[in-house]
């Protein structure tokens, strides 16, 4: 965090205010567009075999891709991806939220430049804001289409289960995306994951050894150790004379030393014999 520090004060005057809703207004106007005239879309992805012919403007209209083709779903998507941003941008500033968005789209560049004839889109940027969103609030609960409502825990589980499947299964093209998509993320969170792995892996080593040592017994005789475990057919009980709470067996219960105020369970073994109260 030293770094971000750094890297605000000396650069925090260029971030763009409300990030998070000029992207929205761009995937507006590009679902305009879209709509109007659906080859468009083709038009907006980036490919970076067509930008070396001159189409250039795909550079910038990738940004614009809208994330669903049919309006309701496109008001969903669009709802939700301003809510989290916004809701990053509140939590971080607006130079940190910034440079996370950045991060993603100079790695999804970089993969385009490996892989030109691959035609990119904006999902995966997206995807990276909503994996931030949902390790920062992962008890959010949203109404998946408007009817059910679903813990965003769940949906990122899936969208990792998703990303990890492509990184296994997927070309080399698919891997290098995804690999761009997460790297702001791993940025970001990597460190405090790594923290919270290793305090849980402890948590379960100190619970296994707990659950592996025997339990402590419930009665045990100042004098001679017996317990109900090593006797358990053998009457237990508290001295009243003694001073604090010292418990003895039947056989010891009359023959003890009561033990005076500042002694030990330990002096009072070998005494003469005296008479037990019985709490």
């Amino acid at each position: 965090m030293d770094i971000l520090n750094r890297l605000e004060r000396r650069f925090g005057r260029f971030a763009i205010p409300n990030l998070t809703l000029v992207l929205c207004v761009l995937q507006v106007v590009g679902f305009a567009v879209a709509y109007s005239k659906p080859e468009n879309l083709e038009l907006m992805m980036l490919s970076m075999a067509e930008v070396a012919q001159g189409q250039v403007w795909r550079l910038a209209t990738f940004l614009c891709f809208p994330g669903a083709s049919n309006p309701i779903f496109f008001l969903f998507a669009i709802c939700m991806f301003y809510l989290m941003g916004a809701t990053l941008e509140a939590n971080w500033g607006e130079f940190r939220y910034n440079l996370y968005v950045a991060i993603a789209t100079a790695a999804t560049l970089a993969a385009a430049c490996l892989f030109p004839f691959h035609p990119v889109t904006n999902v995966f940027i997206g995807g990276s804001v909503f994996l931030a969103f949902a390790h920062l609030y992962p008890n959010f609960t949203i109404m998946l289409f408007f009817l059910l409502p679903v813990k965003i825990k769940w949906l990122a589980l899936l969208t990792w289960i998703f990303y990890f499947l492509g990184l296994a299964t997927g070309d080399w093209a698919t891997r290098a995306f995804i690999v761009a998509s997460i790297c702001n993320f791993l940025l970001f969170f990597g460190k405090d994951i790594f923290r919270q792995a290793i305090d849980r892996k402890r948590h379960m080593e100190w619970q296994a050894k707990r659950l592996r040592k025997p339990d402590k017994p419930f009665h045990c005789c100042a004098i001679c150790g017996a317990t109900e475990r090593t006797h358990p057919k053998m009457d237990f009980r508290y001295c009243t004379k003694c001073a604090g709470s010292y418990e003895y067996c039947a056989d010891h219960l009359r023959t003890h030393e009561h033990v005076a105020l500042g002694a030990s369970a330990a002096q009072a073994a070998g005494g003469d014999r005296a008479d037990g109260g019985l709490s």
